[in-house]
């Protein structure tokens, strides 16, 4: 009997620890890797990134912040273009938020937008990713609800050579 009273006190810190790190993963922090090109040239296919799961649990999710979504059998990882309510809307390769014109700061000249308006609904967010051209986004997928949005990423840990917020 006192075998097993010595195994189980030694256990508890190991239980524990086993405990603490599991709920931190699953409930604040978690790594995420990049599928595909559709965040070139800001997010490289393959990077590894941690996710913030309490962000906006505790803060408000801004135009322009890189999330995660959660697109029924994946995720996908976007920029936030549109917040609910708004008027999204690209003409001549140009982003306006309700008529006001917004520059997007993370793109070079090269990026081309097609045109288009989109009308956001209340709780929902029009994401898009930076390379536009090969993006499976808000355009085709329609905006998301906020329960879809499983948090932010900004830092890239690894390759090594890619650390750094974005």
């Amino acid at each position: 009997m006192d075998l097993i009273k010595r195994i189980i006190k030694e256990a508890i810190p190991f239980v524990i620890i086993i405990i603490c790190v599991l709920s931190v993963k699953q409930f604040i922090v978690t790594p995420i890797q990049v599928n595909g090109d559709s965040m070139d040239p800001t997010l490289k296919d393959g990077d590894l990134m941690l996710l913030n799961r309490l962000s906006y649990n505790f803060g408000s999710i801004n135009r322009f912040d890189i999330v995660v979504v959660d697109k029924e059998d994946s995720y996908i990882i976007k920029r936030v273009i549109g917040l609910p309510g708004e008027i999204v809307k690209f003409e001549d390769n140009k982003l306006y938020i309700n008529d006001e014109e917004i520059e997007e700061y993370y793109l070079d000249d090269t990026v081309l937008t097609n045109d288009f308006v989109a009308y956001i609904d209340d709780d929902c967010y029009f994401v898009m990713g930076d390379n536009r051209q090969v993006s499976l986004d808000s355009r085709a997928l329609g905006c998301f609800d906020i329960s879809k949005i499983k948090g932010k990423t900004s830092l890239t840990f690894f390759p090594f050579n890619r650390f750094g917020f974005k």
